[in-house]
Parts: C-alpha cells; sequence; structure tokens
C-alpha cells in the first residue's frame, strides 16, 4: 500500500477481523447477498463499463459486476489483504480475467482519473476518516456523469440484529460508558440520509437518492451455530472481553449464553433469518 490515513480500520481489518471475514466469507455472504439485486439493478452495468468495487472485501460484488461487464473491467478496491487474497482466488477459480484487485484506503488511494463508469459498494463505506476526502477520491475516479451505487445501513433500530446484540448487552453486566457507542465513523456513521446528501453534495457528486431497503439474511443454521459464527467476530469479541472485564473471566460463558437466549427468538427450521435495514444510494459525479 503507498497511503493510508485509515490506520485503526487498516489494523483491524488486517488482523482478526480481516482473517474472520475471510475465512468465512461465504458465512457473511449468507448474512448480506440479499442486497445485490437492488445494489446492481441500481448501479445498472453495461457490458463495456469499467466497474469500481470500493471495499469489495472477498470478491462477491466485484464477481457480480465482472459478469455483467462481459467486455469491459472491474477494480475491487479494499484495505484487507486476507480478504483480497480470498478475493483472488476465487475470481481465478471463476475464470474472470476481467478483474483486478488492489489493497489500498479509498480516501486517498491514487485511483487514476476518470477511469470509470461506474462505482459500487456493498457496506464497504461507512468506515471512511474523512467521508468528504473518500467519496471525493472516488468522484475523480470517475469520468463525468459516472454512476455511483452504493448500500450503507440506515436507522440502527430497523435491523433485528441490532436487537440481538442489544438483548445480549442488556443481559451482561457491562460498564456504563460502554452502553453506546460513540459518536463518528462507523457502521452507522451513514445512516441519517441528510448526511449522505450533505456528505455527496460536498465531495462534488449531484443527483443524490436514497431509497430504503431491506433484506432477511442467514445467520446460522440454528441457535449455536449462529452463535459460534457471531462470537468470533469483531462485535462478538468485543463484548466477550467487556464481559470478561466485569465478571472476573467468564465472559465467553456468558456472552454464548447471553446471544444464545436472544437468537433462540428467531430460530426456525430453516435457520436464524435476521432482517437488515439499509439505504440504496445512487448519486451522478461531475
Amino acid at each position: 500500500m503507498r497511503e493510508l490515513v485509515n490506520t485503526e480500520q487498516f489494523e483491524a481489518w488486517n488482523g482478526g477481523e480481516g482473517r474472520h471475514w475471510s475465512d468465512r466469507h461465504d458465512r457473511w455472504n449468507a448474512v448480506n447477498e440479499g442486497f445485490n439485486p437492488p445494489l446492481l439493478a441500481a448501479a445498472a452495468i453495461g457490458p463495456e463499463d469499467r466497474v469500481l468495487d470500493i471495499g469489495c472485501g472477498a470478491g462477491q460484488t466485484t464477481r457480480l459486476a465482472a459478469r455483467a461487464a462481459v467486455r469491459g473491467s472491474v477494480l475491487g478496491l479494499d484495505l484487507s489483504a486476507p480478504m483480497l487474497t480470498k478475493a483472488r482466488g476465487l475470481a481465478a477459480e471463476e475464470g474472470l480475467e476481467q478483474i483486478a484487485f488492489e489493497q489500498g484506503d479509498a480516501q486517498v488511494h491514487p485511483l487514476p482519473t476518470a477511469a470509470f463508469d461506474v462505482a459500487i459498494s456493498r457496506f464497504g463505506i461507512m468506515f471512511f476518516a474523512d467521508p468528504v476526502a473518500a467519496f471525493g477520491n472516488i468522484g475523480k475516479a470517475l469520468r463525468p456523469g459516472g454512476r455511483l451505487a452504493f448500500v450503507c445501513m440506515s436507522d440502527p433500530a430497523r435491523s433485528q440484529w441490532v436487537h440481538v446484540y442489544g438483548a445480549v448487552r442488556a443481559a451482561l453486566p457491562l460498564p456504563p460508558q460502554e452502553a453506546t457507542a460513540p459518536d463518528g465513523p462507523g457502521m452507522f456513521s451513514l445512516s441519517d440520509p441528510s448526511v449522505i446528501r450533505q456528505v455527496l453534495d460536498a465531495a462534488g457528486f449531484y443527483d443524490v437518492h436514497t431509497a430504503p431497503v431491506e433484506a432477511v439474511g442467514n445467520f446460522g443454521r440454528d441457535t449455536n451455530d449462529a452463535a459460534d459464527h457471531l462470537l468470533t467476530s469483531g462485535p462478538g469479541q468485543h463484548l466477550v472481553s467487556l464481559a470478561d472485564s466485569a465478571s472476573d473471566g467468564a465472559g465467553d460463558d456468558r456472552t454464548r449464553a447471553a446471544l444464545s437466549a436472544a437468537l433462540a427468538a428467531y430460530e426456525r427450521p430453516t435457520g436464524i433469518h435476521l432482517r437488515t435495514a439499509a439505504w440504496l444510494v445512487t448519486a451522478t459525479s461531475r
């Protein structure tokens, strides 16, 4: 990587969190792939388009874009070396030769000017240290009149998995200062559509539209399987560490019990299915 400003996210996605998402890419795709159809419909990728996939992760959306841009090209950009290794392997297995991947911080990565017709992202644009600068950099990489389409988290109260984590926190003896997340960049940093419009306007985009979208994701075969999966994620490990500090090292057992109890309310014969609410955002580059 030549340039980097988002050091905290770089460390997370090149450490345990990046390995977790890489090793379990199929599990996280099962959670999020319900957003692929509306995202790709909004992006309207043509057969000769040049596509930029921001925060591409293990590359599911990159590969889908490549299938649409059959005579074009797709660049997947992500901070995470482990996820990009997985992405390159999966693209090679599918014989998608028009795909390339680069490790980089979208806020400062030296993208070629006016080199893309469309930029897409599935939940890869909420953690920028400076979102105006990041979207400005993306906008410069798009040709004039190029299309931006992404999905980002909306009001957390609308997502069932947020309620699951809320129930876990309520059941654990956590320090009071940990009850709410601090302001600033994060998973819900673009949950307010007025903020989305302000950021994209300041970054040089126009014709900004936001539309609510929802998808039900598969979090596991049953309560135990879903709990095992979520406990190895960053948020799950964070809850374990908080519970450890408040219960003399019994955090794992206490967190697992609380998480299993919260998930049990959603268990059905077909597994644990939880709704995620998001914004589908489209805009045009100047």
